[in-house]
């Protein structure tokens, strides 16, 4: 059989993540240390997993609702209206997805027609223009820069917009960057898009994790912006639940009521035991999401200041939790320096452009990792800088 020719063309163009590649590599490679994935190292909360065994205890493990439990959903609600003081309905404006990438390719294919153009900031996380052209779409990256911290300028957004374009990804706290987009700035873009049918993506997954006085504005909360934007979230990073596939988008309900539909016959409803203790993650667990980001806070110093140390210019990020230095300075591709440095210190890294074009000559760096396995791998790259520079 020709499987070439049965075989999607769209699917088969499409490139494997570049993150999951370094991230196999590492798991082949003896006594390696792993600074490659966005993961936390803590547990989900105990009152998280209590529930969980109480649920499967009961036998509670039936359908939900497919825009998920209304329990939750009202807790999601009451959420965000205490994080982005934005109020959604329950009943109609919110649907509880299988992790934030769900309600990412939900919120895409909801929008996009053939040939619609997907304003997507680069480097960023790398489904976003995979899904693009999945929905027969066409991805433009617009670079950000570090001489601008890495943010979205309202001017590079404006010289990317065309007659087709149809939504904008805005991806912040930003993954791989560590960028944060604040109020001001915010402020900047809206104005941009005022007037316009131009839809926002957008991805608040790294909200709690975002440090310095100034806490996270979503551009939902900017005047004009909530009946154009989709807010996606989810309990992956901030409650340590990743193993768990639990996600959610805030819209109007015109916009869920259609994201529903594929929800539907692509989903079904998210995992029910899931659902049942992310209720218990959004009431009673906010002081464990404040020990994890005051965790992330020490660790995003040390390890900022360490590779800046070890020579290599360094952005200090004010969100997530990733560093995104510049390689630049060793004459080095990124894929070069990363596959050089797994193969003779046994340290992995992910390419910077593994993120978008833009990314080439940086590194994405995870600091979701303990201070011990951060301070061996900083020793060991700083071997590496050494006989690389002999």
């Amino acid at each position: 059989m020709d499987y070439s020719n049965i075989l999607s063309k769209k699917v088969q163009d499409l490139e494997f993540s570049g993150i999951r590649k370094f991230f196999d590599i590492a798991a082949s490679v003896k006594d390696v240390i792993s600074l490659s994935v966005g993961e936390p190292d803590f547990k989900s909360p105990w009152e998280v997993r209590k529930e969980a065994v109480h649920i499967l205890e009961q036998g509670r493990t039936t359908y939900t609702a497919n825009a998920g439990l209304v329990e939750l959903r009202r807790a999601i609600s009451d959420y965000l209206y205490s994080r982005i003081n934005t109020r959604y309905n329950p009943d109609n404006q919110i649907v509880v997805t299988v992790g934030g990438s769900e309600a990412i390719d939900l919120a895409i294919r909801a929008l996009v027609d053939t040939g619609d153009e997907v304003l997507v900031p680069q480097p960023s996380f790398v489904c976003y223009s995979p899904i693009v052209k999945l929905a027969n779409g066409v991805p433009v990256p617009i670079e950000t820069k570090a001489e601008d911290n890495f943010k979205l300028t309202a001017e590079a957004l404006k010289a990317h917009i065309t007659p087709r374009t149809k939504a904008l990804v805005l991806p912040f706290p930003n993954n791989p960057t560590g960028a944060v987009m604040r109020k001001a700035d915010l402020e900047q873009i809206a104005e941009v898009l005022r007037g316009t049918n131009i839809a926002v993506i957008s991805d608040e997954i790294y909200s709690e994790l975002t440090y310095g006085k100034e806490k996270h504005t979503s551009i939902a909360e900017i005047d004009g912006m909530e009946e154009r934007t989709i807010v996606i979230n989810g309990f992956s990073k901030a409650y340590a639940m990743t193993g768990w596939r639990l996600g959610f988008a805030a819209a109007p309900k015109d916009i869920i009521t259609q994201m529903l539909k594929i929800h539907q016959y692509a989903i079904m409803s998210s995992p029910t035991v899931s659902q049942f203790a992310a209720i218990v993650a959004l009431t009673e667990c906010d002081k464990d999401i404040e020990y994890m980001r005051t965790e992330y806070d020490m660790r995003r110093k040390l390890i900022v200041n360490g590779v800046r140390e070890l020579g290599l210019e360094c952005f200090e990020p004010e969100g997530a939790f990733y560093i995104f230095p510049s390689i630049k300075s060793t004459g080095m591709t990124s894929l070069e320096f990363c596959e050089k440095l797994i193969q003779s210190h046994k340290v992995a890294v992910v390419p910077g452009d593994a993120f978008g074009a833009g990314g080439e000559g940086f590194i994405r760096i995870s600091y979701a990792y303990s201070l011990e396995h951060i301070m061996t791998a900083l020793e060991r790259m700083g071997h590496f800088l050494k006989e690389i520079k002999q």
